[in-house]
């Protein structure tokens, strides 16, 4: 079957509708190629599928972009199974966002067996030692990168201060401080819109109004049925997700006790699902914090050999929450095997992480288009990334901390209660492999894993000293 639509050139051919098989095979590919956090995995999804295979016009896909970006968790994966069940309904949808995380979530599982069954040998050890400081350079990168984007009005600039300090000297709950800031920007939406800038949020450039694929031309004949909304269309994803999601948050609060591990793996994440605006690294400064400090699953230097692990495997980076779970099951495995109770934990943490994605999806991609043009949205969304700036900042200073220097205490100053190094633990090891990374990323734009692996190397030597 081949699909048609006319520009103002005249009518252009389409390739053949693939089948569904033939989507899986693609998706399959995208998700064992998709390395290098969603910048990447985007820029690798619109290669494959808009410039290449010509599946979805260049218009739709940032507009399907856009919304994904509305949405709490990983918008890349988001963005694939928007895509897939444009083309090939609910079975499309799953499909394309299951496959998206299933290869990150297996060489995930697998890196975290082998640490917690190495990590104390001398070698893994001084392989880490590198990596943590390779991957303070990364959040810092992520910082100015996404500075620059979201940061272009004083009204910004002041919602990312006021974010950094809200969670760096007050602790205020990073759900909150994302409430707060989509208030404030659509307030300011309504009040004083010259002072925030909405342009551009989508971080991507169009290639031309003659970019079509074969989806476009199923809409324009009509074809693609199942994209519009019905009476029951809500009820009916409800009815099916949300137990999907939280039916075994229940099951297992009611058979092993509401205080029990499993209960708190299975809460805590699935509140990060909702509240993971802004990407992996706004989200991991909250689950740092509550991860360390309130539940003692691991320890900061764990948190950061976590991120290093997911920075190199392929799929969404909040991947490393599945690190997370992993130990602190491994760590508290009661009645099980200290190894099948890791196993489950990261298999828990991925269910509640990843589920909600395909229930935001399938509920609210058939009202995409009322979400177009919508200025007190969008300008909402623009507050809510300029804070996240703030938080990641603070989750670079956490980070910076506790590579750099050995001992960080908390102290209590008028209701204030930040970390603080103790100078005299400065670790100049740490301190000269952060500074030779950021060189590496910063300024010769070396790429994230050869920086890594470069940063990994040169803990074995300085390791020792």
């Amino acid at each position: 079957m081949t699909a048609s639509i006319a520009n103002n050139d005249g009518p252009v051919a389409m390739p053949d509708v693939p089948s569904l098989g033939q989507a899986t095979k693609i998706w399959t590919k995208i998700g064992l190629l998709s390395f290098g956090g969603p910048a990447g995995q985007i820029a690798l999804m619109h290669k494959e599928l808009v410039e290449e295979r010509r599946w979805i016009g260049e218009q739709r896909f940032l507009h399907a972009l856009n919304y994904c970006m509305l949405l709490p968790g990983p918008e890349a994966q988001q963005l694939a199974i928007y895509i897939g069940w444009l083309m090939h309904r609910t079975a499309g949808g799953l499909i394309a966002g299951i496959l998206f995380v299933l290869p990150g979530a297996v060489v995930m599982l697998a890196l975290s067996a082998l640490y917690a069954a190495y990590r104390q040998v001398p070698l893994v050890d001084a392989l880490f030692f590198g990596v943590k400081a390779a991957v303070l350079a990364v959040v810092v990168e992520a910082v100015i990168r996404i500075g620059k984007r979201a940061l272009k009005t004083r009204a910004m600039l002041a919602i990312a201060a006021l974010a950094f300090v809200g969670i760096y000297l007050f602790r205020v709950p990073f759900p909150l401080i994302v409430l707060a800031a989509g208030l404030i920007g659509w307030l300011g939406s309504r009040v004083a819109p010259h002072m925030f800038s909405t342009a551009g949020h989508a971080g991507a450039k169009s290639c031309g109004q003659h970019s079509v694929g074969i989806i476009d031309a199923l809409f324009e004949r009509g074809e693609l049925r199942h994209t519009r909304p019905t009476r029951w269309h809500p009820l009916r994803v409800l009815a099916i997700w949300l137990p999907v999601w939280l039916g075994p948050v229940a099951l297992l609060g009611l058979f092993t006790g509401w205080s029990s591990l499993w209960t708190q793996i299975s809460g805590f994440f699935s509140l990060m699902a909702v509240v993971t605006f802004g990407g992996a690294y706004a989200v991991l400064a909250y689950v740092a914090q509550a991860a360390v400090g309130t539940f003692h699953w691991l320890t900061p230097g764990e948190m950061l050999d976590g991120l290093g692990l997911a920075e190199t495997t392929p799929g969404p980076l909040v991947m490393v929450l599945q690190f997370v779970g992993y130990l602190a099951a491994f760590r508290a495995p009661g009645t099980l095997s200290p190894w099948l109770a890791g196993g489950l934990g990261a298999l828990l943490t991925t269910w509640v992480t990843f589920a909600p994605c395909f229930l935001w999806i399938f509920l609210g991609a058939p009202y995409i288009e009322i979400l177009r043009g919508n200025k007190a949205l969008s300008t909402a969304l623009s507050a809510i990334t300029a804070a996240v700036v703030g938080v990641i900042l603070n989750l670079a200073l956490w980070f910076g901390l506790h590579v750099v220097f050995r001992q960080v205490v908390e102290i209590d100053m008028a209701g204030m209660r930040p970390d603080v190094p103790v100078l005299t633990s400065i670790d100049w090891r740490a301190a000269l492999l952060s500074a030779l990374a950021m060189l590496a990323l910063l300024r010769f734009k070396v790429g994230m894993i050869p920086t890594l692996i470069g940063a990994a190397l040169a803990g074995l030597v300085l390791a020792h000293l």
